[in-house]
């Protein structure tokens, strides 16, 4: 085991750069046009974070980091760049991975309840305005106040009309709710349920421990979540990495500065993370990222362009590597300005400039020391990878699948009993009958076999399931304990809210 993860190397004067394993949790950014090696950067730096036993999460937006499971070291540009830097002993590798995927076609499917999500963030999944967020709220307000579980997307349509149907009494109670409103809620669902989301909103929920695993040997399981599809759905793909870095944050106990990360997260295309987002949004995931690096997590940003990442964010991000920027536009020379600002200044060379000049895998790299202060900025080559450089074969995938220590664990949907059944079963029951009114100078008699009256409808029993094995149970629990525990900031972010 190393101290440091080589990044790259400037053969002409003889100088490497690596990334201090003690700095890691200090966040870091990866940023540079299309084509100049960024996902090559990433690829070489989980490599390094996994063979320290470190675990890894990314997302595979365009498909060819899912070769990481595969041996490597044949690519003709690998063994052409390891035989220019010098790498005497670099040589093919591959490492453990879990396959992941929102819609479960190409890993273990990815879960959460709408309780988890909260109604902060689903909000912004949703893109509503003020006063539908408003309602959204009433809406869960009223789900912990009658003990209504909501698991998936249809024991949240089910609280919405229980909703809009007792219009007058909620509005008297937590302020007007307009039907209108709750039917714009409703609309938004439905665009969520065509872009596929509905099998994300359910259970068995994702047990955050199991993107944290260590194999045998030594190597942190490194999780790629299959993005190419849900790249296509920006706000899902943006709400999804929001949720899983906040309820880490949420979960995880402090442990200061470890001698190397807990977890590293890679957030590629970060600004999807940040178009479109409400301030009070912004403000929280600025004070995640800030706070959670006590927890042992590191986050890496991989964009385009420095500016993608809001300035609060961008401030924290010691640890960089720059690739080339195109300055073809006022926008991109600012770029180019503000990327070359941030570094601290090497008199060997303009940073500004070089950074026009850079060749496909050169990079300006600056890290965080051994006292946490920013190192000179380099002009280096980046190291290759060791495992493939490209996309895993279906058949390959198939078989990593198969062995993985997840398999059978999120594979099958539980449907148990929550909002939608109940709110189902309270409407079916009958109402009571009126007890006869007694008039003063006659009589009533009793009509028989009727039972006593009573005031309020039985309630519904819950059904009994059988062989649902560990999954259920911790899902049961983790989706009780939101709801009860929680009530409405529940999930993403909802701890934070209560401090505002």
């Amino acid at each position: 085991m190393t101290e440091s993860i080589l990044i790259g190397r400037d053969p002409a004067a003889g100088k490497e750069l690596g990334l201090s394993l003690r700095m890691a949790n200090r966040h870091g950014l990866i940023a540079g046009a299309t084509g100049t090696g960024k996902t090559i950067s990433l690829q070489v730096l989980a490599e390094g974070f996994a063979r320290n036993g470190v675990p890894v999460f990314l997302a595979d937006v365009k498909g060819d980091l899912s070769g990481i499971s595969q041996v490597g070291g044949d690519h003709p540009k690998a063994k052409e760049r390891a035989a220019l830097l010098g790498l005497k002993d670099w040589q093919g590798d591959s490492f453990p991975v879990l396959y992941w995927d929102l819609f479960g076609s190409q890993g273990h499917p990815v879960r959460t309840t709408i309780s988890e999500m909260g109604p902060l963030l689903l909000a912004n999944l949703l893109e509503l305005n003020e006063v539908q967020e408003g309602a959204l709220n009433v809406a869960f307000r009223l789900a912990d106040e009658q003990g209504l579980l909501l698991l998936d997307l249809k024991d949240l349509r089910a609280i919405l009309e229980h909703v809009a149907a007792n219009e007058s009494e909620i509005s008297t109670r937590y302020g007007n709710v307009a039907k209108a409103t709750i039917g714009a809620i409703q609309r938004q669902l439905l665009m969520l349920e065509n872009q596929g989301a509905a099998g994300f909103f359910g259970e068995p929920a994702l047990d955050l421990k199991d993107f944290m695993l260590v194999e045998r040997a030594g190597y942190g399981f490194i999780n790629v979540l299959a993005a190419d599809k849900l790249i296509q759905s920006p706000r899902l793909y943006s709400s999804f990495l929001l949720w899983l870095l906040a309820e880490l944050f949420e979960d995880l106990p402090e442990v200061g500065d470890p001698d190397k990360p807990k977890l590293v997260f890679f957030f590629d295309e970060a600004h999807l993370l940040f178009d479109g987002a409400p301030k009070a949004l912004l403000e929280k995931i600025e004070q995640v990222v800030r706070l959670i690096r006590s927890k042992g997590v590191g986050v890496y940003f991989v964009t385009q362009n420095p500016l993608d990442v809001p300035d609060a964010v961008l401030g924290q991000l010691g640890n960089r590597i720059q690739h080339a920027l195109r300055a073809f536009t006022p926008r991109d020379q600012k770029a180019v300005k503000a990327a070359a600002e941030t570094f601290r200044a090497n008199p060997a060379f303009d940073a500004a400039t070089a950074i026009t000049e850079l060749g496909v895998g050169e990079a300006l790299v600056s890290t965080l020391d051994e006292k946490g202060a920013p190192t000179v900025v380099e002009r280096v080559l980046i190291v290759p990878p060791a495992a493939r450089i490209g996309p895993a074969t279906k058949e390959e995938r198939q078989a990593v699948l198969e062995e993985s220590p997840m398999a059978g664990e999120y594979d099958h949907g539980i449907d148990r009993e929550s909002a939608y059944e109940m709110l189902t079963a309270k409407a079916t029951v009958p109402p009571p009958k009126p007890a006869p009114q007694k008039r003063a100078d006659y009589p009533v008699a009793r009509e028989p076999n009727r039972g006593p009256w009573t005031t309020s409808a039985p309630k519904p029993t819950g059904r009994q399931r059988e062989g649902m094995g560990e999954a259920f149970a911790k899902s049961a629990v983790r989706a009780i304990g939101s709801s009860v525990g929680r009530q409405i900031v529940r999930g993403i972010l909802g701890a934070m809210l209560k401090g505002r």
